[in-house]
């Protein structure tokens, strides 16, 4: 008789799908997943260790840094805590440019997450449609903070600064002669907004295309339907949240059930799945992405029509512009005892979360009345997630097993933290 046994496999962590940093120990009996042993650590960075060995507004950079496709997202719910401990309210127009910001990073996650999961199970032209739209709204970060990823323009009490007046535009080129300089520039003629605004009005087209390529598509549906399937009832139970969650047919979604900043003033629809499988989470997020360019066009109508501040008037938290900084010794002295000690928080704890493209993303907050946190402790959706893997993926075959760690929408840098 020949010897049937079971196997014990590494996949990752160079497998595309793992991302470069997750390694799996697979029990394998042939081709199919017996059991599975999520490691994690090999991003380990200590993130909340740092962020409590600094003044608070210095770790606001270090929360671009944990999901690195969903930026913004995450220094809001940190400038979130940091608020509520202070009693400190941003002024309305800020909260419609965080919503604002928040929608376009909802959907530069799930262009990302799109075109990596279709090119991990096999569809390549989906990554390049996708990043072709990513392109326009990395313009949008850098146009507000000056860095295409990594922006740190959310601060407690408002935002950096206001929306720019002006698009940065192309600069001429030998490659293209005028009237295709005139046509890529055609967008960036106005402000910011005109810019945001002509993408919205390109993008359902684009999303369309999305769907053209893959909902129908067999090869697709093959490869999702019926793949990694979590009962409404499991995935409450596992700590599920977000699209994970919306897609087993759950309805939560902390914008209506716990509005925060502009949401409770904005219209618009929570997708539900119905089978729990990773197509229900794909059309999830596919028409995610068709509600947060709904919520962009408000933003946009709204911010056209009520100008303000957009940080609170107290320099103990916001600097003085750079004009007073320079001319008036007291604005100078602000301006360098918040920038070298920061502000002292009063004693107290929190817990602020949003709903962030993964899920709900929260900053547990603990201050003793310093200048840094006392302890720091971020609750990342994508962690609850990857512990789930074991459950989703039995019985499934080794191929599947790229379709699921897809589905999560997993990113390293906040589950290793």
């Amino acid at each position: 008789m020949a010897e049937i046994r079971n196997y014990t496999m590494n996949f990752g962590p160079q497998h595309p799908a793992a991302h470069g940093v997750l390694r799996i120990i697979m029990e394998m009996d042939g081709e199919v997943i017996e059991r599975c042993d999520p490691h994690i650590g090999l991003l380990h960075r200590g993130t909340e260790k740092l962020a409590e060995s600094k003044p608070y507004n210095q770790s606001i950079g270090y929360m671009d840094r944990l999901d690195y496709v969903s930026m913004m997202c995450n220094e809001h719910a940190y400038v979130m805590a940091i608020e509520q401990l202070l009693g400190v309210t941003p002024p309305i127009r800020a909260q419609y440019i965080r919503v604002l910001f928040d929608e376009i990073t909802r959907i530069l996650n799930h262009c990302m997450w799109l075109g990596a999961h279709a090119l991990d199970i096999g569809a390549m032209t989906v990554f390049l449609y996708a990043f072709r739209e990513r392109e326009d709204l990395m313009d949008c970060y850098e146009a507000v903070s000056g860095a295409r990823m990594h922006a740190t323009y959310y601060r407690p009490g408002g935002v950096y600064r206001d929306l720019p007046d002006r698009m940065p535009q192309y600069a001429r080129s030998e490659r293209f002669n005028d009237a295709r300089m005139k046509q890529r520039n055609a967008d960036r003629e106005g402000s910011l907004l005109d810019f945001i605004e002509a993408f919205t009005e390109r993008f359902p087209g684009y999303v369309d295309e999305y769907e053209t390529l893959l909902s129908d598509n067999r090869i697709w549906k093959q490869r999702t339907v019926d793949i990694g399937v979590v009962s409404p009832e499991r995935a409450k139970a596992l700590g599920f949240t977000g699209p994970m969650l919306r897609g087993s047919g759950v309805e939560w979604d902390l914008r209506k059930t716990r509005p925060y900043e502009a949401y409770d003033r904005i219209e618009f629809d929570i997708p539900v799945g119905t089978n729990g499988d990773s197509y229900d989470r794909y059309l999830v997020r596919v028409e995610e992405m068709r509600q947060a360019n709904r919520i962009i066009r408000q933003c946009i109508d709204w911010l056209r029509e009520n100008p303000g501040p957009v940080m609170i008037d107290d320099h103990k938290l916001a600097p003085p512009s750079r004009e007073q900084m320079k001319g008036d010794m007291e604005s100078l002295i602000h301006h360098f005892k918040l920038f070298t000690e920061g502000y002292c928080v009063p004693a107290g704890e929190t817990y602020a979360a949003i709903e962030h493209p993964k899920g709900e993303f929260g900053i547990y907050l603990v201050s003793d009345g310093a200048n840094k946190p006392f302890r720091v402790k971020i609750r990342a959706p994508g962690f609850a997630h990857l512990a789930a893997l074991d459950e989703m993926s039995r019985g499934h075959m080794l191929a599947d097993m790229v379709a699921i760690i897809g589905t999560q929408d997993i990113v390293f840098g906040e589950i290793d933290r």
